[in-house]
């Protein structure tokens, strides 16, 4: 994956995780959060390294904590948390939350 300048469009190989937008109209400026968190959610390990490049680990933390994990299902979210070093008990709160047992328990039968 070439990196590319925050001006400049996306790399098209991120192309696959946007499916659903106008990817010639997605940029690294304006959609940052939106970029971010496909990444953090859907990305190959090409889209993971890209991101990495781009965001400190630090930012990524601070991204994952101001959103209290929303966005990422909880594995996703407990690899993030050994990844980013993560406060374990701040984790299991988000985890705990009613709303997401909802909706990650939505097809448990």
């Amino acid at each position: 994956m070439r990196p590319t300048s925050p001006a400049r469009a996306l790399p098209p190989d991120l192309r696959p995780l946007f499916w659903d937008c106008e990817f010639r109209e997605l940029s690294w400026a304006k959609h940052r959060d939106f970029i971010i968190g496909r990444i953090l959610a859907v990305g190959t390990m090409d889209a993971l390294r890209w991101l990495r490049r781009r965001v400190s680990d630090r930012e990524l933390r601070a991204w994952i904590i101001r959103r209290k994990g929303c966005g990422l299902d909880n594995r996703q979210l407990r690899y993030w948390q050994v990844m980013l070093r993560l406060p374990k008990r701040r984790v299991d709160r988000w985890l705990k939350d009613e709303f997401r047992q909802i909706w990650e328990n939505r097809c448990a039968r």
